[in-house]
């Protein structure tokens, strides 16, 4: 006869440790398996992102058949791949305006477009603006008031003053403010650039 205190059967305390075992060993892979798995579904992310797909765009009025990564911003596209350095980089966050270029006749901050988004589209930068040797009238306006110093930001400044003329913004000093406020002169030449789209506006030099 066992006593009271005896203990109990050992074959029930041996599965119920093999049973715990195998729920801990479960545990204690899973998260592992499943680390590994995250890993290399973000290896597949990223490596898509350095594969380059179709890319067809006309910049200034030339076509362009080529391939591109799909990271590639617009601006990185003109300046490292056609080297159109027209188009500045500045703070390159949309907030300076330097890299404005036209897309379909709207401006755009080329920073914050990238280039496979703009698929079969026409883009305008400055060098593209001119006519030849002959200059867009607004960039003849530039040079007639000063509308630069350092000239860093003048591409960009002459971009989205074009396009501030073509919108119909320049009612008044105030209005063409307003509508060219997107773009920073650090060097402060902002009275001179309104001069200069206020003649063009007036039709002293047609757009």
């Amino acid at each position: 006869m066992q006593s009271s205190d005896q203990k109990p059967n050992q074959g029930g305390s041996r599965r119920d440790f093999l049973k715990k075992s195998s729920i801990i060993t479960a545990i204690a892979l899973t998260p592992t398996v499943a680390v590994k798995a995250a890993e290399n579904q973000a290896d597949e992310r990223f490596a898509e992102l350095f594969e380059k797909i179709p890319l067809n765009l006309t910049v200034n009025n030339k076509a362009y058949k080529t391939a591109v990564e799909p990271r590639v911003t617009l601006l990185d596209y003109l300046r490292e791949e056609l080297h159109l350095t027209g188009t500045k980089k500045g703070c390159d966050h949309g907030q300076c305006g330097a890299c404005t270029v036209h897309v379909d006749g709207e401006r755009v901050n080329s920073c914050l477009s990238l280039a496979v988004m703009n698929e079969g589209k026409k883009i305008t930068t400055i060098e593209g603006l001119a006519n030849g040797e002959e200059l867009h009238p607004m960039q003849a306006a530039f040079i007639k008031y000063d509308g630069f110093q350092c000239g860093y930001c003048t591409p960009g400044q002459i971009m989205s003053a074009v396009a501030c003329v073509s919108e119909g913004h320049t009612s008044s000093r105030s209005e063409i403010s307003e509508y060219m406020s997107g773009n920073i002169c650090r060097c402060g030449a902002y009275p001179n650039i309104v001069d200069a789209i206020v003649e063009v506006s007036k039709g002293g030099m047609k757009a």
